[in-house]
């Protein structure tokens, strides 16, 4: 009975991710390519937005500056391939960068709660883009770093073949998603999975316990910033150009919305809520036509606001149980 459980628990994955591998191969004519790429940014979008969660949706820290380390990674790649480095030795490079970067800022600011938390990461997220855009003689300021003419720039090869095209690049992404998938999954259901949501659920019950807090917010903090870091690296090489106006104050509060809408602590959740937040607002554009397509984002806003009347946990929510106390005691 527990066999066909987990069959059928993983049937739908399995079918899923068959269907994404197949859908270039019908998506293939020019008046559908823009979908390859649309499919791709959202990939980039969910693997970030499963960072985001673990620190949102599993610890109960609100994080407004998220894309920071999206647009670390991205510059880091790009300043790495600058100078020769291959894109598979620079993409745990700026993995890391990010996740660096994330820890100097998580060393002093952990012990923060609630607004006072959210505040340095907004300022966080807007001192980055400050400094990528007058930084000249690195960042090449808001011109931004491209790297279609640079001869050091060396292509991207997988067992010989480049990945040039955007269906190159959407498989790597899709790579890319399923292991963000498989590593939230895993961290979600271990014991230190367990000591985040004791933390979330409540803070000093879960030191009473014996989890260390502090420890335990910090490697989960470090910890998001490297999907974030991991998709900023992909998207530099996609795009084959970097702006600080590509990591923008809205672009993380999208994010945040993205997590909230598709349900806190839910890695389903994370999927959906990217997906209905980057796709609904294209297909309203294509129903309502050149005409209305103004309103597309007006409709979209009253959908959002219903979702949070009606849902206000999210339309896939996480298990919001309170986790073993062997469970936290193991962790801790």
């Amino acid at each position: 009975m527990g066999r066909r459980i987990r069959i059928r628990s993983l049937l739908v994955p399995v079918i899923l991710l068959a269907v994404f591998a197949a859908l270039p191969l019908f998506l293939q004519v020019s008046e559908y390519a823009y979908i390859i790429r649309l499919l791709g940014l959202v990939g980039l979008y969910i693997t970030i937005a499963l960072g985001l969660n673990l620190v949102v949706g599993l610890i109960g820290l609100l994080d407004l500056g998220f894309m920071a380390f999206y647009a670390i990674g991205a510059y880091s790649m790009a300043l790495l391939s600058m100078r020769g480095m291959s894109f598979w030795l620079a993409l745990p490079a700026c993995t890391v960068i990010a996740m660096s970067c994330r820890a100097a800022l998580g060393a002093p600011v952990l012990r923060l709660r609630g607004d006072y938390l959210a505040i340095v990461t907004l300022g966080f997220g807007e001192i980055t883009r400050i400094v990528l855009n007058n930084w000249d003689s690195v960042t090449r300021g808001p011109k931004g770093i491209s790297l279609l003419t640079d001869p050091n720039v060396r292509p991207i090869r997988f067992f010989g073949h480049a990945l040039v095209t955007n269906t190159d690049y959407y498989y790597l992404i899709l790579a890319l998603v399923i292991a963000g998938v498989l590593v939230s999954e895993r961290l979600k259901n271990s014991r230190i999975g367990r000591a985040w949501m004791a933390i979330r659920e409540d803070e000093v019950a879960a030191r009473l316990t014996g989890v260390q807090v502090t420890r335990m917010k910090m490697i989960g903090f470090v910890t998001s910033a490297a999907f974030a870091g991991a998709a900023g690296g992909v998207f530099a090489r996609w795009e084959s150009f970097v702006t600080p106006e590509s990591f923008t104050f809205w672009e993380s509060v999208m994010l945040v919305a993205m997590v909230v809408i598709g349900g806190m602590g839910s890695v389903p959740g994370a999927l959906m809520g990217v997906a209905i937040v980057m796709l609904v607002p294209e297909l309203l554009r294509n129903v309502l036509g050149p005409a209305l397509v103004s309103w597309r984002y007006l409709l979209f806003g009253v959908a959002l606001v219903i979702v949070a009347v009606y849902r206000p946990e999210g339309l896939w929510p996480g298990r919001r149980s309170r986790p073993a106390q062997a469970g936290v005691e193991e962790a801790a």
